[in-house]
């Protein structure tokens, strides 16, 4: 597992990658900066990498996991509950998601780091 820092106006979270090649191809890929897209408890943005075909595609997740999006490149942070979430409160993603990595500190104040506002991942040793 590969570790990286998300940093966002309030804040940073560290979180894992697993070992598929998304996840390779991401971490080769950082420092990477952008602007926030929110929807929902859910931030996106665009991150085109080489990599393979995920395997597998989800469309429900945990608060916290981080997914890929193939189908238009972009890396999804979930962290609460999404507009199509169910009464379990899940994140309910309306595209399959190749999930990748989780965020292991809290993350619910991920709320406040604003649409188009910066974010940064980068590699944590």
């Amino acid at each position: 597992m590969s570790r990286i820092r998300i940093r966002t106006r309030n804040g940073e979270y560290l979180a894992e990658l697993d070992d598929s090649d998304i996840s390779n191809a991401i971490w080769l890929s950082l420092p990477f900066t952008t602007g926030i897209n929110m929807l929902g408890s859910q931030i996106y943005f665009g991150m085109p990498i080489d990599h393979a075909d995920p395997d597998e595609l989800v469309t429900v997740l945990d608060a916290g996991d981080i997914a890929y999006w193939p189908k238009v490149g972009a890396l999804c942070i979930f962290f609460g509950p999404t507009p199509l979430s169910g009464d379990d409160g899940r994140p309910v993603s309306r595209y399959p998601v190749a999930k990748i990595g989780r965020i292991i500190e809290d993350c619910s104040s991920m709320e406040s780091a604003g649409d188009r506002q910066p974010i940064t991942i980068e590699k944590a040793f």
